[in-house]
């Protein structure tokens, strides 16, 4: 095992533990850096949609995994970053203004859903959120000026000072930039004040209280936060998609979303990656594996939703720390080996939620 031995504040302070994260998170970046010339056109549109995914999985996490706010309404911020980013985009506006000011707007939304997370938790939460959810894409099928109702609003390809991005290289790239600097901007959040607050409260709020941070506005702050990353992801999809429609960002997205988190690892960056990787190969594998079923299993219409619940009952049961945390036990076993003894892991539930999730 690998025993970290601290001799300077520039130590505690390094985005990376040890130069073995700096080496394999560098040899990842050249992996992605040089993807679209080892992959094909549909091949690097899933890939964006993996980045998508991942910063939206991001802003999630950082309400779900780092403050314990559960939200069942995430697809209609998505929506609203998606929507915002149309109306801005037909207008002319360039990316690199439209795709800030499109979270900020979905930021600004989010302040809504924290008026109910000031009161109340848990269970009642979750339908208080749904309902926000609910209203968003009330008012974005309404919204017909606008938004275009339930006909759809077409949007083009990103553009700035008159360059269009055409082709999927060039968004590819795109995503991967918006990719890395929220990831930079989540993981110096989660090291400041501000990040150890949300993880206290995620932890006892009474003790956070106590400790004298203010609830109200950790909370109000963590959901703005996590607003603003998933509409930034709403811009990014709504030009991979192109094509909006009010029932895109229903409660079944919000589901997908909670999927990403889950499974992928609750209080883990690592998961949110990990998760939106699943979320987007599932549907390829499973579409797959119908040709090796009966035409009956096959050819259901909610076969993709059992295999979905069928995962998520797994990882619950068996995988509570998704897989992330799957991954981390396979690692510990590997640097153990062959001094790995049983019951090294369920001595965990010892310690805080704190010390289990980094």
């Amino acid at each position: 095992m690998r025993f970290l031995f601290k001799t300077s504040y520039d130590q505690d302070i390094d985005l990376f533990r040890h130069n073995g994260q700096r080496f394999w998170y560098a040899l990842l970046l050249l992996a992605l850096l040089a993807a679209p010339w080892w992959l094909e056109s549909y091949g690097l549109s899933q890939l964006s949609l993996m980045l998508i995914y991942s910063v939206v999985g991001l802003g999630l996490m950082l309400l779900s995994g780092y403050t314990g706010q559960f939200s069942m309404g995430h697809g209609g911020l998505l929506g609203i970053g998606a929507y915002a980013q149309a109306v801005m985009n037909a207008q002319g506006w360039p990316f690199v203004l439209s795709i800030p000011l499109a979270g900020m707007l979905a930021a600004a939304v989010g302040v809504l859903f924290a008026l109910p997370a000031l009161r109340v938790k848990g269970i009642y939460l979750a339908i208080a959120t749904l309902s926000v959810g609910f209203i968003i894409e009330e008012v974005l099928a309404r919204g017909e000026p606008v938004t275009g109702g339930n006909s759809g609003k077409m949007v083009s390809r990103p553009q700035a000072f008159g360059w269009t991005l055409e082709g999927e290289r060039p968004f590819y790239f795109l995503c991967l930039a918006v990719t890395l600097i929220c990831l930079w901007g989540v993981v110096n959040l989660l090291r400041s004040p501000t990040g150890r607050a949300f993880v206290a409260v995620r932890d006892s709020e009474v003790s956070a209280q106590c400790m004298g941070i203010h609830l109200a506005r950790t909370k109000t702050l963590a959901f703005a936060i996590s607003a603003l990353l998933t509409g930034v992801g709403g811009a990014l999809y709504a030009h991979f998609i192109t094509f909006l429609t009010p029932d895109s960002f229903g409660i079944l997205h919000s589901i997908d979303l909670l999927l990403l988190i889950t499974i992928g690892g609750l209080g883990s960056l690592h998961g949110a990656f990990l998760g939106a990787v699943f979320l987007v190969a599932a549907p390829q594998l499973i579409s797959q594996a119908k040709d090796l079923l009966p035409d009956h299993i096959a050819q259901a219409p909610g076969l993709k939703s059992a295999v979905y619940g069928l995962v998520l009952i797994g990882f619950v049961m068996f995988e509570p720390r998704g897989l992330y945390g799957r991954w981390l036990k396979i690692r510990t076993w590997l640097q153990l080996f062959p001094f790995y003894r049983r019951g090294l892991f369920a001595r965990q539930k010892s310690y805080q939620k704190s010390e289990r999730l980094k």
